[in-house]
């Protein structure tokens, strides 16, 4: 008992800083401008940024430009562009041409002095430059994490999902748009090496400093674009993946090159299960990549951030507390499986955030299913269900750039697994998962879009299933008694016409029972009902 506790309290720890934005109730303006579409937004579609920026470590300071490419979706003279202080927008040039900026707070809108025709293409260059943020607890409350390793070299790195991008570079950052391709030069002192995403283009050396130019073929969130400097060193593998042969890149400091050998073992058995799970890895045309980083890791599309201290389970535990959490590597199974839910398929709004982690929490258990079999990926997500707090529901508000609960995790995993009974074929719920990243292959979706979906699919009216895990904290709760031979029962703490079946065993034999907010009687053999824990739910016998 004193182990389970210990352990409820290591998790809830570091799943509440999971909640990337706080504990905020209230929004300003600021917020708004940060988390909805405004009309200097919706106007414009990004296809191209080519980000290029110079790292000054001894400064701790950055400088750089953003060239933006843009196709004109209906006429409009301003836009917005985000770039967060401390950091200076201080300068926007359209052919040739310096632009007027009004700077408000986070947000900067540009005056455009060309007529904006719809149709056209247009770029736009804005140069920045200042001091960025700097992670208090990265990844959770992220921003430029400034380290040394333990040579004494430059050891640094940027996340900030939640935050945003536009904590250390200037983009349009918000959810909806991701650019169709990118290119992202990083200028380092020399001696050091910078990964980007995507694949090396080119390195150009002069006498004091590198660029490194790294291309990106797919669309990518801003939130996926990372840089990262270190004293790397390389090795590669490739894999013979669902679309042929797939580049897989590890750069890792120079001292743990023999510990990542071995424990990046582990990469390509993510890549065949996942693959078998969710369909062919996204971002073939990018290759794959596990970079070393001085904090816990995230899901960087095709530039996987990696930080684990080789050890199996989240450094060194199991979540689950059942042993099979530490069959596998947590930042290398978790953080890929976002290739695909969070990458390929993309929250609008970052209230739907439970798309990304609800899903690649889940995998996790499809990782071990595909290794170890279906009761051991099933008691893993049943041990998982220690961490959930049920303290607020799982989407947050929208418009304000605001998650819901951090239990978009376990209590997601556990939703989506409790979903997976109620369709009861296994190579339907197969083709569902690798259906929803064909469907919704490289789109920014909303969970409305999900729960159609998989209302379609399943063909089950989802409406009320969705209402009761991702809108509530509410259980459900199984209310029952048995007398004389008579099973008496019926769903309580449910939302309105809350109605999912649920399978039980009887006198040693399964029965499915439907109940809903009102009292059925059901005549049993025996006096005891075993509800299957397969089903989050909660039971009472009165």
């Amino acid at each position: 008992m004193k182990y389970i506790l210990f352990l409820s309290v290591i998790l809830f720890s570091s799943f509440s800083q999971a909640q990337l934005l706080g504990e905020k109730k209230s929004f300003t303006k600021q917020d708004t401008l940060r988390g909805s579409i405004t009309p200097e937004r919706e106007w414009w579609d990004l296809t191209y940024y080519h980000l290029d920026v110079d790292v000054f470590p001894e400064e701790k300071t950055i400088s750089g430009k953003n060239t933006i490419t843009y196709k004109v979706l209906a006429p409009h003279q301003v836009m917005q562009i985000d770039l967060q202080e401390p950091m200076q927008l201080t300068k926007a040039t359209q052919n040739g041409k310096e632009l007027p900026i009004k700077h408000e707070g986070n947000a900067h809108f540009i005056t455009l002095t060309k007529n904006q025709k719809v149709g056209d293409i247009n770029t736009i260059e804005v140069t920045y430059n200042g001091t960025p943020r700097e992670a208090i607890n990265a990844p959770w409350d992220g921003g430029f994490s400034w380290k040394k390793d333990k040579n004494g070299n430059h050891f640094i790195a940027t996340s900030n999902q939640g935050l945003g991008a536009s904590v250390w570079w200037p983009c349009k950052d918000h959810m909806y748009d991701e650019v169709d391709s990118m290119d992202i030069s990083v200028t380092v002192p020399k001696g050091l090496t910078n990964v980007s995403n995507g694949r090396l283009k080119s390195k150009i050396e002069d006498k004091n400093a590198t660029t490194f130019n790294w291309t990106v073929k797919n669309p990518i969130n801003n939130y996926g674009v990372n840089i990262n400097i270190g004293d790397y060193t390389n090795f590669s593998e490739v894999y013979k993946g669902e679309k042929g042969k797939l580049d897989m890149d590890y750069w890792v400091l120079s001292y743990n090159l023999d510990k990542a050998k071995q424990q990046f073992k582990q990469a390509p058995k993510m890549m065949e299960a996942f693959e078998h799970w969710f369909g062919p890895y996204p971002f073939y045309e990018d290759s794959f990549k596990l970079v070393e980083v001085p904090y816990l890791g995230m899901e960087h599309q095709s530039s996987v951030t990696y930080g684990n201290k080789y050890l199996n389970g989240y450094l060194g535990r199991d979540l689950s507390g059942t042993g099979w959490g530490l069959k596998f590597d947590f930042i290398i199974i978790h953080e890929a499986g976002h290739e695909w839910f969070a990458n390929n398929i993309t929250n609008i709004d970052i209230a739907d955030m439970w798309i990304h982690e609800g899903f690649t929490n889940y995998s996790e258990s499809l990782f071990l299913e595909y290794y170890y079999g279906k009761k051991a990926a099933s008691e893993y997500l049943i041990g998982l269900r220690q961490i959930i707090q049920n303290d607020i529901p799982i989407i947050g508000p929208y418009n304000v750039n605001k998650e819901g609960s951090g239990d978009m995790y376990c209590k997601g995993a556990n939703m989506i697994h409790t979903l997976r009974q109620l369709v009861e074929d296994d190579d339907t719920w197969r083709a569902i998962l690798r259906g929803l990243n064909k469907d919704f292959y490289h789109q920014t979706i909303s969970t409305q879009q999900i729960e159609d979906y998989l209302s379609n699919k399943t063909d089950i009216d989802l409406t009320e299933f969705f209402n009761q895990y991702l809108r509530t904290t509410k259980i459900p709760t199984l209310e029952y008694s048995i007398k004389n031979n008579t099973l008496k029962y019926r769903w309580t703490n449910i939302v309105d016409g809350f109605d999912m079946p649920i399978e039980v065993t009887i006198d040693n034999k399964k029965h499915w029972l439907y109940p809903n907010a009102n009292w059925k009687t059901t005549t049993i053999k025996g006096d005891a009902i075993i509800v299957d824990e397969d089903f989050y739910v909660k039971k009472k016998e009165i």
